[in-house]
């Protein structure tokens, strides 16, 4: 008996240098359950917050159904942009991109819009950016998607897309543009004054 007791334990010590040797299971996942690189609602409410100037419970009302609709950011811009139209109407603006993987970069953007518009306003923007693998695909135009434009705790919000990449600029400003237009937005990386 004492003598497979002492096999027992010599045993156990020869294969205890093997069973440290492999990780241990704490019950985590090996990769993680999200993507890293894009940024949760949370970091996007209160940067939302911050951009505007509102409350949290103001951007999350408004970025609740974004985050329904599109999940979560590659990206964003944060940037402002002027506007007018009486029937035909222009858009441009300037701002920064914002990765997640940390990249970081000076972006511009124009657009004509044609409809039963009329008024101006200068906005303050902030873009969340989807399905973005790559950073020159940006620099194309974004027509709007019929339908995507909303209003929640005065902030307005529609969505654009090309390719795959899906834009949802926020805008809350100071003006009035009333009506309904059709149109697009170009963004590039120098400043240009020719909407098309």
């Amino acid at each position: 008996m004492r003598s497979i007791a002492l096999a027992s334990i010599l045993l156990g010590l020869l294969t205890a240098p093997i069973a440290l040797a492999q990780d241990p299971d704490y019950g985590q996942p090996s990769e993680y359950s999200e993507p890293v690189d894009t940024y949760s609602e949370d970091e996007v409410v209160d940067a939302v917050a911050d951009f505007f100037g509102v409350t949290a419970e103001a951007a999350a009302s408004v970025l609740e159904r974004v985050f329904s609709d599109l999940g979560r950011p590659v990206g964003y811009v944060a940037g402002e942009e002027v506007s007018g139209a009486i029937g035909v109407g222009l858009r441009y603006g300037e701002g920064y991109l914002t990765l997640r993987t940390g990249e970081r970069e000076k972006v511009y953007w124009r657009g004509p819009s044609v409809g039963w518009d009329a008024g101006g306003n200068a906005s303050r923007v902030f873009v969340l950016v989807y399905n973005l693998d790559d950073v020159d695909r940006l620099y194309q135009r974004f027509p709007g998607v019929e339908g995507s434009a909303y209003f929640i705790a005065g902030l307005g919000v529609n969505y654009q897309r090309a390719d795959e990449i899906t834009l949802a600029p926020i805008r809350s400003g100071v003006g009035l543009r009333a009506g309904a237009n059709v149109g697009y937005l170009a963004y590039s990386r120098e400043r240009r004054w020719l909407p098309f």
